[in-house]
């Protein structure tokens, strides 16, 4: 008790300007995020808090803020640190220099893989990381029966991981047609976890079926791509995450929502984000920029992606640069394009030093592809009919069409049709259950000549995808993802021109951020090279087989009709 009336005494003392304060940002432009306002002001902070502003304090250590904004440090609200293809540990190191201090996780991806085993994974990495991550429990593993998953995730599972610390509550819940059928599966978690905070993802769902989305509990969405669809979900009393990812990009399109009335109920989000986007454009900084530049007010683009975003998940003692709250702070040197300066994060300057503090860096999930190698007869299309269902990609959305086109029949076998743009995708699945292959066309992709691609990643039970132009190139794409234990390949004319190896449960990998980048960067060179005009192809394939995205998907079980909820027989 002693000391910590000692920490308070001194709390009061710093805050009175009785003593020098552990730090102080000196004249810095204060933004305001409450009242609109931006006054220059000093900033005091003891230990992690801040104790003083507006008035005048000296500090064992200074720093110069003259003609630098100050705001509140920035909160990513729902993202899958496997997006990133990082472990958790160079995640830290690669976004808390864009001010982002607070990240809210679900460890979805992985749990898809490997279970329980993820989130305990997760949670240790959080304990130890200088950023602020978050867990959600991951609440669809697997998302739908409609697909082979590496394993499966009840709500008794889920119960024992409850109460920790860094957990906020249920993650996503993307089975949207299971809460309307009332499947008692999904029932016996929103059961489980009434009352406490519940993610969402309900893209396109609207009128009654959003009311009954929202009446059990849900308490966000960042699956809102238009403005209108948007706007429902605020009138329903439900936060508007705006999702800013590699793929999915909807901050402009939303940010005329975010004004003074709305910005309390709104927030940012990067959902899957790569390092390469990170290093080139930004992580919440970005996004900050991209409605700014969109018409929103910078004050109340800022408080959604502090304060707002607090708030929604009970964060409590961040997100306003005001006595007792964290000192998480971000000193910028241009306010409307967010140029991020320095970092403040619980009191610390983040210098690269300030990672030396991580710890238990235990990394798990290798040898999870569990698939015999294949031979070019598995992708094999046999049908009479040249009539086919075939998706269609739409450039930066993780929504697909569902075209009807005329393609080519050849001794009983149907083929791709490059004047057409379409190309093979066939699901092959990994965990080791069953030898299940999905086949289908894809058109959008803008592959030219032999060559293929193939991942691991393939949201969300993270089976091996692969698109080509031929099954030879496939088959080179799918053996060379085997031997590597999961990753990213690209293959022309029988040979693998450029890979990443992706080792920890097919999704990450094991190398230092920068190294990512790199090999990243010669990896989308790679397949601009082979035609393909897609910003992202392997994000863009990866979400192919996720089947609770309209319009029309693939899993390991065939084409799969996300409208009416079923695989189609061609």
């Amino acid at each position: 008790m002693e000391t910590e009336q000692q920490e308070l005494k001194n709390t009061i003392d710093q805050a009175l300007g009785h003593r020098n304060a552990d730090l102080v940002i000196k004249n810095v432009n204060l933004v305001n995020v409450v009242t609109g306002e931006v006054d220059i002001s000093d900033i005091a902070i003891c230990n992690d808090k801040i104790v003083g502003i507006y008035e005048e304090y000296d500090g064992k250590k200074e720093i110069d803020g003259t003609g630098l904004f100050a705001v509140p440090a920035f909160i990513d609200t729902h993202m899958h640190v496997e997006s990133s293809l990082l472990t958790p540990h160079e995640f830290d190191k690669c976004v808390l220099p864009h001010g982002t201090t607070t990240a809210i996780c679900d460890p979805h991806e992985l749990s898809n893989v490997l279970g329980k085993e993820a989130i305990e994974y997760f949670l240790k990495a959080s304990e130890s990381l200088v950023m602020d991550l978050r867990v959600q429990l991951s609440s669809c593993v697997p998302a739908t029966n409609m697909e082979t998953s590496g394993a499966k995730l009840t709500y008794k599972d889920l119960l024992k991981f409850k109460n920790h610390p860094k957990v906020i509550g249920l993650a996503e819940f993307m089975n949207f047609p299971g809460i309307f059928h009332k499947d008692e599966k999904v029932l016996d978690k929103l059961e489980a976890f009434k009352g406490c905070h519940i993610d969402g993802h309900c893209p396109l769902v609207s009128g009654k079926e959003l009311n009954a989305y929202c009446a059990v509990g849900i308490k966000n969405c960042h699956e809102s791509t238009t403005y209108d669809e948007a706007k429902e979900k605020l009138r329903k009393g439900m936060q508007v995450l705006m999702r800013g990812g590699s793929v999915s990009k909807d901050v402009t399109a939303l940010a005329p929502l975010l004004d003074e009335i709305n910005s309390p109920f709104m927030a940012f989000c990067t959902d899957d984000r790569n390092p390469l986007d990170i290093a080139d454009e930004g992580h919440i900084d970005h996004l900050i920029k991209l409605a700014i530049k969109a018409g929103a007010s910078p004050i109340m683009a800022y408080r959604a992606a502090s304060w707002s975003a607090a708030q929604g998940f009970g964060l409590k003692d961040r997100g306003l640069i005001a006595p007792s709250y964290l000192a998480d702070i971000v000193l910028l040197e241009n306010l409307e394009q967010c140029t991020v300066k320095t970092v403040i994060k619980s009191g610390k300057i983040v210098t690269p030093d300030i990672f030396t503090q991580q710890t238990g860096k235990n990394n798990i999930g290798y040898n999870t592809v569990k698939r015999s190698p294949v031979t070019k007869a598995d992708f094999r299309i046999q049908s009479k009919k040249t009539s086919t269902t075939v998706i269609g990609i739409i450039p930066n959305s993780i929504i697909t069409e569902k075209l009807q086109l005329d393609l080519p029949v050849k001794n009983g076998e149907k083929h791709q049709d490059p004047s057409q743009d379409t190309a093979k995708v066939c699901v092959l699945a990994r965990h080791g259950s069953n030898d299940n292959i999905g086949r289908g066309f894809v058109k959008g992709f803008g592959l030219q000549g032999n060559c293929a691609l193939g991942s691991t990643v393939g949201h969300d039970s993270h089976n091996i995808c692969t698109v080509g132009t031929n099954d030879d190139d496939m088959t080179v794409a799918v053996n060379r993802l085997i031997e590597l234990g999961g990753g990213f390949v690209a293959v022309k004319d029988g040979k693998v021109i450029a890979e990443i190896a992706l080792p920890i449960g097919g999704l990450m990998s094991d190398k230092p951020y920068k190294e990512v980048e790199e090999t990243l960067r010669k990896l989308r060179s790679t397949t601009k090279d082979m035609g393909i005009a897609l910003d992202e192809p392997f994000l863009q394939l990866a979400f192919l087989p996720l089947p609770v995205i309209p319009h029309l998907k693939i899993t390991d079980f065939g084409l799969f009709d996300v409208d009416n909820f079923k695989v189609i027989d061609e």
